[in-house]
């Protein structure tokens, strides 16, 4: 590690020798260097202690006359001392000391011996057989040192010469950055700089190096510094003490990095973005660089089975991540998304079929098997000097998902058991990202699905209106709601304009409203009022709520239902609880409309009513749910002027129009589900329109027949004209026999020709096939056949019977040559023939 990258390492030193007194002394017994823990220790400053015998120093307690003289004798011995003393601190009270004398071999600064003390109380080795000072120095794993005041080495103990791997004699005499280049020498020189100028200890300095005796694997080191003086104040030196403790700081470092993937890993419910969080997260702390790959059924959403894979089911893995410490991973040789393609001996495919992790310390792309098999990766990885390989399967819930592969190509070391063991935990978390994102992506699809097949993919085509809509829910995870909308064409080139909102959000929500949806259609083609329709869906939302669980919540909903007539250009609406529409005229002034409010749709047995409106061609009607309204404050007044002011231009284009209504909602994302539909209103051209009254005569059938023909020629529609003129007569000869004027006839020129004949009853028609002898019956059946859709609706003067035709030639019946020849092949005289019994 170069010494820009040394630090503190977290956690508090290894060793505390503040309370160790190390003392420099020569061969008289007469201290030369006394440091800040000695004087902690006996209590005697560096004035006081220097230039004393260490008698006087460590006074022995008890001691009688000609004791004194020990010290001479100790430090006189040429292999050192060590032992237990017990001894007098400055003030008089008794100390047990550990001691241990130690020669030292560069006499170039007239002093000789190293002295060092440490209380009893104070140390953990206490008590054992041998002295602490002897431990510490001679048996421990604790490295110590000297050095001079230009950092060269002067002495050291057995332990730092073993672990550094170079011997007393390489060192003595030497810098530290001439004996180990591969540690953070600079820092290191420098912390002992700054404990030579300020005198300040520093305890559990910790760095990270390559020593000589292990260059291949990174090592961390604990060290405490103590500066040297002698008795007049002058630096003599450093001594340091150091520990490896590389074992506790990969303890740490994996701890950290554990932390570091519960963070980062499965960040999203995303499968492609969580394989790469597992690469990304791994690089470059473990690895130099990693890959992903799912099983190609996983990511297209199919449900794996439990148990072993074969080779045949690796045949299908696709790239779902990868990361390298170089910019662009140019080791790999497929991109995220593309299918891989590995032989059966590759290490992915062995540790697959296995169920187990694979460990490759030293690899040898020149040799190993899988490299014949694939020439082109082995060249390439071997040309970026790749040396060791991990491999750990993606399982999850006993489904395997995938393996991720971690490699090495930088002088780090080959990867060790324990890095295999914080890789496995790496992949084991991912994998349960993957499956819980996988399954929540099928299940989120599926919601989707049941989502977009409740609501209309597009509008259909009418002549009514134009529209356009927007849907946002509020649910962001499952992407549904319970608001709806809807554009239905009704006879007579009108339009019903529908929406709603269900209590609630998800699925439970969406379920409800698609049966509301179903319902209100089915009820459109009975072409009911509005106030109909809402109590028929009153009536089926009671029944719901009555069915459900309890657990499902209350069910409720609002509505608004409104139906368009582009002839008179009126509109009657109807809500239940539901927010009232903003009309924006032509002219851009806007304002909601005055609807009776009606109850929420659940309640039951309350009514409903409708109200009819003017609305001249090109105003602006915008239905809306009440999301659209209630921001994060649940302003609901800021809202309609929000819209107010997003409207304002009524002939802009619709879907700029939904664009800006949709912007302007405050925060981005809706407190609730947000149905918006916007109509623009059209009006029907005079010249596309033609009534007449029919006398109550079935002479004036034949007359009805004949006008509705030249009108068709006047609209270019002559191909019409046997279906259009069979439907005429049967409508006018069935209203003629069988209701009450006044009799209409009515033609209408939209998207398709519209027939309809008005009467004053209010009896229903129905279609039934007539037998061989029957006069009648037939009538209805062939407007079936030749009509596009036929039926009834009913209003306060009677009902009408209307037909419709397409425009535009449509398979069906070729007609004959002569209508009169039809009416006698339904059996009867062309003359007396005036409809069918269909009452």
């Amino acid at each position: 590690m170069s010494a820009s990258q040394s630090s503190r390492l977290s956690g508090d030193g290894v060793f505390d020798l503040t309370r160790t007194a190390v003392v420099m002394a020569d061969r008289a017994g007469v201290a030369r260097g006394w440091t800040a823990g000695a004087e902690r220790l006996l209590g005697y400053g560096v004035s006081e202690a220097v230039g004393r015998p260490l008698a006087d120093l460590f006074a022995v307690v008890g001691a009688g006359p000609g004791r004194d003289s020990r010290w001479t004798d100790r430090l006189a011995s040429a292999t050192g001392w060590s032992g237990l003393e017990a001894v007098r601190h400055k003030d008089g009270h008794r100390l047990d000391l550990e001691f241990r004398v130690l020669p030292v071999l560069d006499d170039r600064k007239g002093f000789s011996r190293l002295v060092l003390a440490a209380e009893l109380t104070q140390t953990p080795w206490s008590g054992a057989s041998r002295s602490f000072l002897e431990g510490i120095l001679g048996m421990s794993p604790i490295g110590v040192a000297m050095v001079n005041a230009d950092l060269q080495f002067i002495w050291l103990n057995d332990a730092l010469e073993q672990m550094g791997g170079t011997s007393r004699d390489q060192r003595l005499g030497k810098r530290l950055g001439e004996v180990q280049p591969g540690l953070a020498v600079q820092a290191i020189e420098e912390e002992m700089r700054r404990v030579l100028r300020t005198g300040t200890p520093s305890v559990g300095y910790e760095y990270l190096g390559r020593p000589q005796s292990d260059p291949q694997r990174e090592h961390a080191y604990s060290t405490s510094f103590f500066r040297m003086e002698d008795e007049a104040g002058q630096v003599l030196g450093i001594c340091y003490m150091v520990l490896d403790v590389t074992e506790s700081y990969r303890a740490r470092q994996r701890m950290t990095l554990l932390n570091k993937a519960g963070e980062r890993i499965g960040s999203s419910l995303d499968v492609w973005r969580t394989a790469q969080e597992l690469a990304e997260v791994a690089v470059p702390d473990l690895a130099d660089f990693v890959t992903v790959d799912l099983l190609d059924a996983l990511l297209s959403g199919e449900e794996a089975a439990p148990g072993e894979l074969d080779a045949a089911d690796l045949l299908a893995m696709r790239r779902a991540g990868q990361q390298s410490v170089r910019e662009g991973c140019p080791e790999a040789v497929i991109a995220v998304g593309e299918p891989t393609a590995y032989p059966p001996s590759a290490p992915v495919v062995r540790s697959l079929t296995a169920g187990d992790s694979t460990l490759l310390q030293s690899l040898d792309l020149a040799d190993d098997g899988w490299a014949a098999e694939d020439p082109v990766r082995a060249v390439h990885l071997r040309s970026l000097g790749f040396h060791s390989l991990m491999v750990v399967p993606l399982r999850a819930r006993g489904v395997f998902l995938g393996a991720a592969a971690f490699s090495r190509w930088q002088a780090t070391g080959p990867f060790q058991p324990d890095d295999l063991v914080l890789a496995e935990e790496f992949v084991a978390r991912a994998a349960i990202s993957i499956d819980n994102a996988r399954r929540y992506t099928r299940e989120h699809n599926a919601a989707l699905t049941l989502q977009h097949s409740l609501l209309p993919r597009d509008l259909p085509e009418q002549c009514a209106v134009e529209a356009a809509c927007r849907y946002l829910p509020a649910d962001s995870l499952s992407g549904v709601g319970g608001d709806w909308f809807d554009v239905i064409p009704l006879s007579g080139a009108r339009v019903a304009l529908v929406v709603g909102d269900v209590v609630g959000h998800g699925m439970h929500a969406a379920a409800t409203m698609g049966r509301l949806r179903a319902a209100v259609q089915a009820l459109a083609d009975l072409d009911l009022s509005p106030e109909e329709v809402l109590a028929h869906l009153d009536d089926m939302l009671d029944r719901v709520a009555h069915d459900a669980n309890a657990d499902d919540g209350v069910i409720g909903a609002t509505c608004l239902y409104a139906v368009y007539d582009p002839v008179s250009c009126r509109c009657t609406l109807a809500r239940a609880g539901h927010p009232a529409p903003l009309l924006v005229g032509p002219d851009g002034a806007g304002e909601l409309l005055d609807l009776p409010t009606g109850p929420p749709l659940g309640l039951g047995g309350m009514p409903f009513e409708s109200v009819e409106l003017p609305l001249p061609e090109g105003s602006l009607l915008a239905l809306y749910t009440n999301g659209l309204l209630l921001g994060k404050a649940l302003d609901l007044d800021g809202g309609i002027t929000r819209l107010r002011r997003a409207l304002s231009d009524p002939a802009a284009p619709l879907e700029d129009l939904c664009d800006t209504v949709i912007g302007g909602l405050p925060g981005g994302r809706p407190v609730d589900d947000v149905a918006l539909l916007l109509a623009r209103t059209r009006a029907l051209p005079r010249s596309q329109l033609a009534t007449w009254e029919i006398p109550a005569d079935p002479s004036a059938v034949g007359e009805a027949r004949r006008t509705a023909a030249g009108r068709l020629r006047e609209w270019g529609l002559e191909d019409l004209g046997f279906s259009t003129e069979l439907i005429v007569s049967e409508l006018v000869t069935n209203a003629i026999r069988h209701a009450t004027g006044p009799i209409g006839l009515r033609m209408i020129r939209a998207r398709d020709l519209i027939c309809e004949v008005s009467d004053a009853s209010s009896t229903t028609p129905h279609l039934r096939h007539a037998r061989t002898t029957d006069e009648g019956g037939r009538g209805l059946f062939l407007i079936a056949r030749y009509a596009q859709r036929w039926g009834t609706r009913y209003t306060a003067q009677g009902k009408i019977i209307w037909a419709e035709l397409p425009l535009a030639a449509a398979p069906g019946p070729e007609p004959p040559n002569d209508l009169d020849a039809l009416l006698e092949d339904l059996g009867g005289d062309p003359a007396d023939f005036t409809g069918a019994e269909d009452n």
